[in-house]
Order: C-alpha cells, then structure tokens, then sequence
C-alpha cells in the first residue's frame, strides 16, 4: 500500500504535508520512497533533499498509464514505505479530447465512466494516478477560512466519483482549539478519519517565486525547516493509523524492475533484470555526456538521467555558473532547465566557460537542450528589470522576461530530422516558463498545439536544431521513449 497526498485545491497544503511525513519517517531511520503526480521538477528536490532518494515523476501524458504503474512498482521493491505527492486539486487534469488516435497507450485507457450518472475524472489527474495505482487519497483541506462548510467540500470531493478510495482527512491551517471542535463537529457524521491536523504557522512556508517554490538548493536554512516539520508531524498526525498504510507493497515476483521500455523501444535493446541494466546487444553508448546541474540548471526529470546510465553514458555533472574549466574528453552535453534568468548576470561573467561551450557545439558536439538550457544558448538573456546579459551566442535571439506566463501539456510533431527525433515523430512535453524569444526560429524543429487541441487551434513553430543541438522550451520525460535518449548518445558516439 500506498497513500496519495491530495488537495482540493492547489496551495492547500500538499506539500507541507508531504515533507512533513517523509521528514518524520526518515528520522525514525525508515527507507521511503516518495512520487510526484505531474511534471512538476521543484517539489521533488524537496523530496530528494529530506529522503536521499531521488524522487520519481508520475505522468500519463509525459510517459503513459502503464509506465507510471510499472515506474511506481519498480521503485518500491526495496523500501518501507511510499508515498505520491499530488498535483493542484484532486480531480484537475486535462481534457482527453481529440486524443482517440495516434497515442501511444491508447491500447490500455481506462474507461472511467462505468455507469451513467459517475463523473469521469480528468485524464493526468491525482484522481487519475490514484485510480491506476489503486492507493487510497489523503485528503489536505486548507480549513483557515471554514468552519462547518469543510463537511460539505469532504463529502462532495469524496462521493464525486464512487471509484477512489479516502484514508482519511488532513485539516491544515486550523486557527484555535475552538476551531478545530467546530471542525471535528462538522464532519462527524461523515465517518472520515481524521488523520492529521496542522495549526497555523508561517515559519514552516516555503518562499516561492515566479515558477513556484524556490529549489531547496537555494535555501540555505533548510535543514532547519525541515527538522521544525519532522517535529510537527510527530505531534500532528495519527501515526499508528498512518503508518500500515504508508507501507510500500513489493512485488513477490519482482514484477517492475525491468526497464520500463514503451511502444518506441529500439529493437536493439534487450533487457537485463539481474543488474537493472540496458544492453544493446552487448554494445553500450561508451560515451561521456556534461550535464550541467547547478542553480541556475537543475530541472531534470531522474528517470531520463537513469536511462543515459542505462545506456551506457558516463554522467559528468558541472557548473556553467562556478566551473573555471570546461569538462574533459566528454562527447555530448545535456542542458536542462531551471533558472538562468535569476543567474545571468553569473552565467554572461563566466566568459571562459560560455566561450568553451560555444567553441565545443560549433565544432560539432551534439547538445541537447530544454528551456532554461535553450535560453542560455541564445544570444542573451534579458532579465525581469531589463538587463541584457551575454548568452553562449548558439541561436541568434534573445531570452526576455515577461510577466506573461506559458504553462501546459503540449503535444508536438517533427517537421524534420533533429539530434533527438526524426520528421513526424510525435511527443507529448511540458512547457512552463515566462520568457520569449525576439526572434522565433526560421527553420523550426516541431509544430506543437496545446495538449487535446490539436486541429482546434493554429499549430505554433518551436525549437531550434542548428549545428548538432537540439533546443526547445518543451520539457520531455524520457521513460516511454528509450529511443530518444538512444538516438542522442548514437549521434555522440559518432561525432
């Protein structure tokens, strides 16, 4: 077993919850294991920094419905306990219209509407994961502004749709002992446990900025943060109802640790269970690939880093932010995304390291970039106050801040070969992100639409193939698609 941390809404208190749990179990000195419902990339730092395990992106639109279940198998085999942070309210998706043809896990859709008068659910949803891993939901209401109406938010949350299983509830944010009587009053006659119950307290937030929250690598006085949480749970939550249902369920027949290979696995690659490797009939990727992870590039999802291992690649992580030289004898470079807007004016006095990596793509090293990676690439980066700061100088546009946000699933085509994909290759990406390029690229590497919209809405002409790079603002999860990864370190190996 499981549990799902849900809200009824985003800023509900999900995460608080969650980092509370993980801090109090691994201060009892338990293994755990925790997931993230959708493509977010700052709440599963937090999770990594409290759990030491890297934590693992549940995403039926990045990835599809049986990779999430075989992804969440795998990667419980060998702890105590598990548990999925959700994504925004419980039942917020998105639309599967349009979505009938040319889906690579349409074959095993669930059809969610059994009966007439059931609610189908949003397809991506915490509903939706919670449904496909069969967990039960804990449910986070933010109680600060209720009192006996936070009966009618648990009941029409929990009978929405008959299907999911509720564990309990948590009341976060409760003002006063009066408060919670009123509370507890209110949902008596519900016959929902009340698990977990959280006062008031500004000091356990967690500063946030224009994408979210701020990665717990800039946070200096995290530990301190988080050691405050593991105490509050000790005293917030009904542990001995909790902890049988944190319990991870393994797999008696280890079903879950093979290679989660979808639809798109290279006909090469045969699976090895014993060491959880990936063998191309013997003949690994020997490749070193630079991926730079540091402040301002830490927006990687840990399932495509594993795969590049997986494949044979060396991993050599650096800093284009504090590295004085350039990584030795690597074939390939890997930029992700992350925050060199708030970096810039570091990243443009880096001077021999922006001229390094410029030198090592135009002499032909492959790169593949996303978003953050792509803006630093570009000519310059202009920041919220105006300030322009030199780029690597690859793509000729600049980077400029905006207040204007660009968030969403995104489903794309190949419009021609590129490091990474070949022409009508379809992918289905994240984009989230609050600048914009000057000038768009003339000779552009897909046609995207908004997820579901596709002949609805005009396609948009996105990212940038010149030299061997692959640039886009579209984030990938690589877990269904081996071959892209494969395809990248291909064209390392015979650079």
């Amino acid at each position: 077993m499981a549990l799902v941390i849900a809200g009824e809404r985003s800023g509900a208190g999900k995460t608080t919850v969650t980092i509370a749990l993980l801090a109090y179990l691994i201060r009892r000195g338990l293994n755990v294991q925790s997931f993230k419902v959708g493509p977010d990339y700052i709440d599963p730092m937090f999770h990594a920094f409290v759990t030491g395990r890297p934590c693992r992106n549940l995403d039926p639109v990045l990835t599809s419905e049986p990779y999430v279940k075989k992804c969440f198998s795998r990667h419980t085999q060998d702890v105590d306990y598990a548990l999925v942070e959700g994504v925004m309210g419980l039942f917020d998706g998105v639309s599967r219209k349009n979505q009938e043809s040319g889906r690579h896990d349409t074959d095993t859709r669930i059809n969610y509407r059994k009966e007439e008068g059931n609610y189908d659910f949003s397809f991506a949803s915490t509903a939706h994961v919670a449904y496909l891993l069969n967990l039960p939901v804990f449910f986070v209401i933010d109680c600060s502004r209720l009192s006996g109406s936070v009966a009618a938010i648990a009941h029409g949350f929990r009978s929405f749709n008959p299907d999911l299983k509720f564990a309990g509830l948590v009341l976060n944010r409760v003002a006063s002992d009066r408060h919670l009587e009123l509370l507890q009053d209110a949902l008596k006659p519900l016959n929902l446990p009340i698990l977990g119950v959280l006062r008031r307290d500004e000091a356990v937030t967690i500063p946030d900025r224009h994408l979210g929250l701020i990665p717990a690598e800039e946070l200096p006085n995290l530990h301190a943060a988080i050691d405050k949480l593991a105490d509050l749970a000790a005293v917030s939550f009904d542990w001995e109802q909790l902890l049988p249902l944190l319990a991870a369920t393994r797999n008696e027949r280890g079903e879950g640790s093979e290679q989660l290979s979808g639809r798109h696995s290279l006909p090469s690659v045969i699976l090895t269970k014993k060491d959880d490797v990936v063998n191309s009939l013997g003949k690994q990727f020997g490749v070193r690939i630079a991926v730079a992870r540091d402040r301002a590039f830490n927006f990687y999802y840990q399932d495509n880093l594993d795969l590049l291992e997986e494949l044979g690649a060396q991993l050599v992580f650096w800093s284009p932010l504090d590295d004085s030289a350039f990584p030795d004898n690597v074939q390939g470079l890997y930029f992700g995304g992350g925050f060199p807007e708030v970096f810039a004016q570091e990243l443009s006095g880096n001077v021999l390291i922006r001229d390094a990596v410029r030198s090592a793509i135009f002499s032909g090293m492959p790169t593949y970039a996303e978003c953050g990676g792509l803006m630093y690439l570009c000519d310059s980066i202009v920041d919220f106050d105006g300030n322009s700061w030199q780029g690597v100088g690859v793509l000729e546009t600049s980077a400029a801040m905006g207040k204007r946000l660009t968030l969403g699933y995104r489903e794309a085509v190949a419009v021609r070969d590129s490091l990474v994909l070949t022409a009508l290759d379809e992918v289905w990406g994240h984009e989230f992100h609050r600048s914009h390029l000057t000038v768009e690229p003339s000779n552009p590497v897909y046609h995207s639409w908004r997820y579901g919209k596709r002949g609805e809405v005009e396609a948009v002409a996105e990212g940038w193939g010149v030299c061997q790079v692959h640039a886009s603002y579209l984030h990938l999860h690589w877990g269904a698609r081996p071959d892209i990864p494969a395809r990248f370190l291909q064209q390392c190996a015979d650079a």
